[in-house]
């Protein structure tokens, strides 16, 4: 499973700038380990989960994706390998994440920006992508609203990510996973135990899968679907900008 850092949407709204900036000197600090923490952590699990969110575009038409808050690029490269002949451009806040991953699509255009102001005309995307990021942003309907801002009408925004669970077995595992797993290796692997402290303690405050579905209804997209994935560990949300 990856082990993306969490962030508490609840307790960050109306902090954004301060936030953004905890929120980045973090992944600056964890950057370098971040590949190698992810690959003990998820046994090949998330790499699954990136090739069935990728299968969510199989009806999108040409034209540019975006990944957003991309990372160390690794939905960057599925996303270039499955569509060879689009653009694909990687979005993160994280210099030093966004290096780490660079080798993996050098075919992408790598931006440096907030998800939440993207540095990008209206309608110029055909698919966004999001893989465990919007758990990070300190306003997510924010971040909602401007993926539907650069996305074409009939566009398609796909998000995969760890919501908070509804199912028993899905609350018990992040509940095991976030007090021992994430800290404990986590720290043991970066030596920022601290931050990996943090991020578990924040699991907790992420919307449920429904709660954001409900939200980018809110927000203007249509078409929404979900599902869970691996008992409710991880879920996909589709969603289409409107006509």
């Amino acid at each position: 499973m990856s082990a993306g850092p969490i962030a508490d949407v609840h307790a960050r709204r109306g902090e954004r700038e301060r936030h953004g900036s905890a929120a980045r000197g973090m992944f600056e600090r964890i950057a370098p380990t971040y590949d190698v923490l992810n690959a003990l952590l998820s046994a090949g699990t998330d790499r699954r989960w990136r090739r069935s969110a990728i299968e969510e575009l199989t009806d999108v038409g040409p034209g540019p994706v975006l990944d957003l808050c991309a990372g160390t690029m690794d939905l960057a490269a599925a996303i270039a390998k499955a569509r060879p002949l689009e653009n694909v451009v990687a979005v993160d806040f994280s210099p030093a994440m966004l290096a780490r991953g660079r080798h993996k699509a050098p075919a992408a255009q790598v931006v440096v920006a907030d998800a939440s102001s993207l540095p990008f005309d209206a309608h110029c995307f055909a698919a966004v992508l999001c893989g465990f990021g919007m758990r990070n942003l300190a306003d997510a309907k924010a971040g909602a609203s401007e993926v539907l801002r650069v996305l074409r009408p009939g566009g398609i925004f796909v998000t995969l990510e760890f919501f908070r669970p509804e199912r028993a077995a899905a609350r018990a595992f992040h509940r095991a996973y976030a007090t021992g797993v994430l800290p404990a290796l986590g720290g043991l692997v970066s030596g920022d135990r601290g931050a990996y402290q943090y991020l578990a303690q924040s699991m907790k405050g992420f919307l449920s899968r429904r709660e954001y579905e409900t939200m980018l209804s809110g927000v203007g997209f249509r078409g929404i679907a979900g599902r869970d994935m691996t008992l409710g560990v991880a879920s996909i949300v589709r969603a289409q900008a409107g006509i």
